[in-house]
């Protein structure tokens, strides 16, 4: 494990929960070494020079965050709730699951007609995958989300599919709680092993590896985070995928011809040229959310507030430790909630009007868990 690599508290492993490595900014444990290490740098090296083809003549489309903002909201459903029954679409980039049933809540801000089973619909599955975080997936594209983040190097890949083997022959076909730590983790990319976090315990069992070609999963890993992200970076993607600079690099390149690079506030950024026209014309959100931890990098959650990470730049003063989440008014980010049980506590860091106080109001009332009551302060 790399040495940038913090290690679960006692209270982390003794408590069930999936440990969330997301505030890493390291590759994933199997691109540790000095060799990678060595490859991370020529990638670094590469995005910082000439190697991104920039043509410095061209005039570059200026996008203001603001807009950014506006259409990574749409595009990821936040804005207008899909239809009942729309899961694989809620989840077309992940829905992670690391704090108390965030998937489900993450669900109910994208889809009507949530309901407290939705977690565990047919047409879901979880498993570890970005950012070493249990998250909610669609089954149709849990190659993807495993495969798509193998590493490039064949001996790594060789040691997933290894502890795979291990790991799989100990579940010899069944269900199996807790247990294996780590090597759980890292298993999970071999896209044989998928999870069930109820909140209380993680259990693991074996799938069948999933038919899509790797190299084709890696980069509709990559198309995906640029949709739902971009404008975005090299560095942003390795960051989110958990794939090292260097392989992230090397996916991204074959994306390419799809891209098209941005001045975002200054800085160079890159949209799917499919989604320039769409980017260009996101309106201004309009209505109330309740939003997760993690669906909070939307806004830029890395030191310049641009990019989902690396980072966890803070988003209002009034978020702490329990009271993690975003309240979203009109686009903006106006509160912080936390939530214990059907308690749901919220804090504003600014006056919210009588109609916004309603909405608030009717979103905790839908909230798809047992008795919600909201508190105000």
């Amino acid at each position: 494990m790399s040495d940038r690599t913090r290690q679960p508290t006692s209270h982390e492993r003794m408590s069930g929960r999936p440990w969330d490595a997301s505030y890493q900014d390291g590759p994933a444990p199997w691109d540790a070494g000095q060799r990678r290490a060595a490859q991370d740098r020529d990638a670094d090296a590469r995005e910082r020079g000439s190697g991104l083809a920039r043509d410095s003549q061209a005039k570059l489309s200026m996008i203001r965050r603001e807009q950014a903002v506006a259409y990574r909201l749409h595009v990821n459903h936040l804005v207008d709730r899909l239809p009942t029954g729309s899961h694989e679409q809620a989840a077309y980039v992940g829905l992670q699951d690391t704090a108390p049933r965030d998937a489900l809540l993450g669900l109910h801000a994208r889809m009507a007609g949530c309901v407290p089973s939705d977690w565990e619909h047919p047409t879901l599955i979880q498993t570890y995958s970005p950012r070493a975080a249990v998250y909610v997936l669609p089954v149709r594209d849990f190659g993807v989300f495993t495969l798509g983040r193998l590493p490039l190097d064949a001996d790594a890949v060789r040691r997933i599919d290894l502890l795979a083997d291990r790991l799989c022959a100990r579940l010899d076909g069944g269900e199996r709680r807790g247990g294996m730590g780590h090597e759980l983790r890292e298993a999970c990319a071999s896209g044989r092993i998928a999870v069930r976090w109820d909140t209380s315990s993680l259990w693991a069992r074996e799938v069948p590896r999933p038919a899509i070609d790797v190299a084709a999963a890696r980069v509709e890993l990559c198309r995906r985070h640029v949709r739902c992200f971009g404008p975005t970076t090299p560095k942003a993607f390795s960051w989110w995928s958990g794939l090292s600079p260097a392989d992230a690099r090397t996916v991204w390149d074959l994306l390419a011809d799809e891209l098209v690079e941005v001045d975002f506030d200054g800085v160079a950024g890159w949209i799917l040229r499919a989604d320039e026209e769409s980017l260009r014309s996101a309106t201004s959100p309009r209505g109330v959310r309740l939003l997760v931890a993690s669906d909070l990098r939307l806004f830029g959650r890395d030191h310049g507030g641009r990019f989902v990470g690396p980072g966890l730049r803070e988003l209002t003063p009034v978020a702490d430790s329990f009271h993690p989440n975003g309240l979203l008014v009109d686009g903006r980010i106006v509160g912080a909630w936390g939530r214990k049980g059907g308690r749901v506590s919220v804090v504003l860091a600014e006056k919210l009007g009588a109609a916004q106080y309603e909405a608030v109001e009717a979103e905790v009332a839908s909230m798809p868990v047992r008795d919600p009551q909201l508190s105000i302060s």
